[in-house]
């Protein structure tokens, strides 16, 4: 089959799929696609990607190019690092059985995903989860023994200008899921009007809801323009040794943030921070909690999530997977009672007006003229 589009090029897909349409070819970086990405590049209703690198490495069975390709999306891998050499930003490109052309030229080539391919490469993959485990035991120990302090000591936290202590905090994490459980969880935020944290990507889920983050966490690099110029608080996550990568980019945008220098996730500094400025509940969504999800998100560790949730966890709701525990459906039974009601106040109001029931009475006669009763 042929395919031929405008090359959108990006090593990092999350900032790709901003940019993406349904006539673009994707051209991306990315070993171990990981799910959230590959949900996003569906959502950009792109057909075609080309993956640079292996989307399946065989190191653990991730769940991305499995859901690109059952998706539709004709999923092209490891082309190898020609395609960004050889392919720019806008170039007009085909996709032909296993090549990529421009001008009718092969520049790069790789090997086409199926369904029944993939599924093979990830229970290959499986045997290789063992190791994984071991490895990621091992690097959560050690962290374990350096930060232990972390969980049997306060931790100093920014000051913040939005109110904290004694409110439920909101904390909004771009993982599995976070959309639905977004939807699910609207009406809470309605009614408690929970203070919002997004983390990086996720403050941008919050304003995809029509909300405003109170407060934005995080490298600043997944974030948009607009989300970091919507007047929340920023508290950049910088490294143990003081530097602030993020804090250019605000720079350049012309925004004030405040350096936290922490080892962990920026997840983790958002849900310490809601805790230790006295939140009374704290609600994520989104966050990564098991060792797929920390795979997926590249992480060799999860000792500072481990540490943090148990700190926490007293005051800790995981709205994972929210929106399938519960959905409102009304019974024939409740429209049987609600008709009922509505039957009764109109009986009521015609029983009780003069006006009504010679209104009644004008289209009874109507109604008996008009079929010649």
């Amino acid at each position: 089959m042929r395919f031929q589009g405008i090359a959108r090029l990006d090593r990092r897909t999350k900032d790709l799929v901003k940019r993406l349409g349904r006539n673009d070819i994707a051209i991306i970086d990315h070993v171990d696609m990981d799910r959230v990405s590959a949900e996003s590049l569906l959502e950009s209703g792109v057909e075609v990607v080309v993956n640079a690198s292996r989307s399946i490495s065989g190191t653990y069975p991730n769940l991305g190019p499995l859901l690109l390709v059952r998706g539709g999306v004709r999923l092209l891998d490891d082309a190898g690092e020609g395609v960004f050499e050889n392919v720019k930003e806008g170039d007009v490109v085909e996709v032909v059985g296993d090549d990529i052309l421009i001008d009718g030229k092969v520049v790069a080539s790789g090997s086409r995903l199926t369904v029944d391919i993939v599924e093979r490469a990830m229970e290959d993959a499986k045997s290789g989860l063992d190791q994984q485990l071991e490895n990621f035991a091992r690097n959560t120990l050690e962290y374990i023994s350096r930060e232990k302090a972390l969980l049997t000591e306060g931790v100093s936290v920014p000051v913040t200008r939005t109110l904290i202590a004694g409110r439920q905090a909101l904390v909004v994490v771009r993982g599995y899921d976070y959309k639905k459980d977004l939807q699910a969880l609207l009406p809470y935020i309605r009614e408690v009007k929970p203070v919002l944290i997004g983390v990086d990507g996720g403050a941008d889920a919050i304003r995809d809801f029509g909300m405003k983050p109170d407060i934005i966490v995080g490298d600043m690099d997944s974030v948009s323009d607009e989300a970091l110029k919507s007047g929340a608080e920023l508290i950049v996550h910088a490294y143990t040794d003081g530097r602030a990568p993020g804090e250019s980019r605000l720079d350049e945008l012309g925004v004030a943030g405040v350096a936290w220098a922490m080892a962990g996730t920026s997840e983790d500094l958002a849900l310490l921070l809601a805790y230790e400025s006295g939140a009374e509940l704290i609600v994520a969504v989104g966050t990564h909690a098991n060792l797929i999800e920390h795979l997926d998100k590249g992480r060799k560790g999860m000792a500072s999530t481990f540490l943090v949730r148990l700190k926490v966890g007293p005051k800790l709701v995981d709205a994972k997977g929210v929106n399938k525990l519960y959905r409102a459906s009304v019974k024939p039974s409740q429209l049987v009672v609600l008709v009922a009601a509505a039957l009764t106040v109109v009986s009521t109001a015609i029983m009780i007006s003069p006006q009504a029931r010679n209104l009644v009475s004008l289209l009874l006669l109507k109604l008996r003229a008009t079929v010649g009763l």
